[in-house]
């Protein structure tokens, strides 16, 4: 470390507690205190505590009693500080009046405070943010710009580096990040779509779209605002933006100045083709289609070139669980859906094939998979797993869909290939539409355990995987 790194000490004299020492928490306290803070850790599984105490940072717990003397609480994203009831350190960090902060709003910050000028893009959505974030930071590394990629989606946000002017911020936005900053400004701010999630955090869905439309929050005419068009409560924040605005749509929405998929999902604007899809084959479907829209959009307002952003959408690796082309075995394709933990998020899946395998099931949420019906056609056969597997089979029953319940992943996984072979369809996937934690740890172990039982079958196939 230079001396100029270890002198900077933005936040010298500030007292913050840090709350949640996970993923993001326990590199935010420690960022914190190298850049000057007075910092005091606290987090309720001991196994938490013990590594902050690895890390040399004090523990104190938050909760005791006695006066709350902090400038700031960094609270975990996943712990409440509302709804549906606060946790006891939030509860008094608001009765004394400290502001409840995310890691991306000290970062924020920091970057202030360096002088850079450094350009932040927020992207955020109830589905496909994370691919988004990916692919545009893909396309800004592409066309050589210096840009690094975090928040919600891999490093946290006080992970990254101080970068200068030239630099940019892509970072994956959830909504329990976005109620919880102050200052941030994006001046390129992505909203993708909106459907009902985390409503229990949000109070209604008027609330989870409030704190959603926080990312256009402080921008100014000069910034940019790119908004999906393809369901109508994302359209309906249209109203609230001061920013240049501009439009998306997998689907043929075509609006002035915007970006839109036509034909056979050929990307284009008012300036002409950019890509003919079929050639980004880690994008496929309508949804990902938006998700191409709009990181163009926001490429193109940071001066990537055309032809550059259309390369980079063709050599786009694509994310782990996410539409994830694991193999192809005897002309049967196997795809990792594991992040589709709701109905809508495997409807975007189930759109993207004609004729499927499908593996579902897992801990379900409320509504199941009814929503799904209109896709029910394209699914050969389904093999069910998880707890909430005899629900999701009377759905299907109810429609005449022909089904069985496996159980677990290593009995559907043989199972669906058998079917695919037998004729059934080209593709197995695995898009489960539920929650994974009656069986695994999350939806990446789950999808990480799909993965190896195919790489599994190839090699008793004798192929490649």
């Amino acid at each position: 470390m230079s001396g100029a790194a270890r002198s900077f000490t933005p936040f010298a004299g500030r007292r913050i507690a840090v709350m949640g020492l996970g993923r993001a928490g326990l590199p935010a306290a420690q960022r914190l205190r190298a850049w000057g803070a007075e910092v005091a850790c606290w987090d309720d599984r001991p196994e938490g505590r013990a590594a902050a105490e690895a890390a040399g940072l004090p523990v104190q717990d938050l909760a005791a009693a006695g006066a709350f003397r902090f400038d700031a609480l960094l609270l975990s994203p996943g712990i409440p500080h509302r709804l549906p009831a606060p946790h006891p350190v939030a509860a008094r960090a608001a009765a004394a009046g400290v502001p409840i902060l995310c890691d991306a709003e000290f970062l924020f910050e920091a970057v202030r405070a360096a002088g850079s000028g450094a350009r932040f893009l927020g992207v955020t959505g109830t589905n496909g943010k994370s691919t988004t974030t990916a692919l545009a930071h893909h396309l800004l590394r592409g066309a050589g710009m210096v840009a690094e990629a975090g928040g919600n989606l891999g490093p946290a946000a006080l992970s990254l580096n101080i970068l200068g002017t030239e630099g940019v911020y892509v970072l994956e936005m959830s909504s329990y990040m976005l109620e919880r900053i102050a200052t941030l400004r994006f001046n390129i701010a992505l909203m993708l779509n909106l459907s009902p999630d985390h409503l229990d955090r949000h109070g209604d869905m008027a609330g989870y779209a409030a704190a959603k439309a926080r990312i256009f929050a402080r921008q100014v005419a000069e910034d940019v605002a790119v908004l999906g068009m393809d369901d109508a409560p994302t359209r309906a924040i249209a109203a609230g933006i001061a920013a240049r605005l501009v439009p998306v749509s997998g689907v043929a929405a075509q609006r002035p100045g915007g970006i839109w998929a036509e034909g056979d999902r050929v990307l284009r604007d008012e300036a002409g083709p950019i890509l003919d899809l079929r050639e980004a084959p880690a994008l496929p479907g309508a949804h990902n289609a938006q998700n191409a829209a709009a990181a163009c959009a926001a490429a193109f307002a940071l001066g990537v070139p055309r032809e550059s952003a259309a390369a980079g959408l063709a050599s786009f690796p694509g994310l782990p669980h996410r539409q994830e082309r694991v193999a192809e075995i005897g002309g049967v394709l196997f795809v990792n859906d594991s992040k589709a933990t709701n109905a809508d998020s495997a409807a975007r899946a189930l759109a993207s094939y004609e004729r499927v395998v499908w593996i579902a099931g897992g801990t379900g949420k409320e509504g199941g998979i009814a929503p799904l019906a209109p896709l029910f056609p394209r699914v050969a056969k389904a093999l069910l797993i998880g707890r909430d597997a005899p629900e999701f089979a009377r759905t299907l029953a109810a429609h005449g869909v022909p089904h069985e319940i496996a159980g677990t992943l290593e009995a559907a996984v043989p199972a669906a290939a058998a079917a695919a072979r037998a004729g059934a369809a080209p593709v197995v996937l695995l898009s489960p539409a539920a929650a994974s934690w009656d069986q695994f740890s999350g939806f990446d172990q789950r999808g990480d355990r799909f993965r190896a039982l195919v790489q599994a079958l190839a090699r008793v196939d004798g192929r490649a995987a």
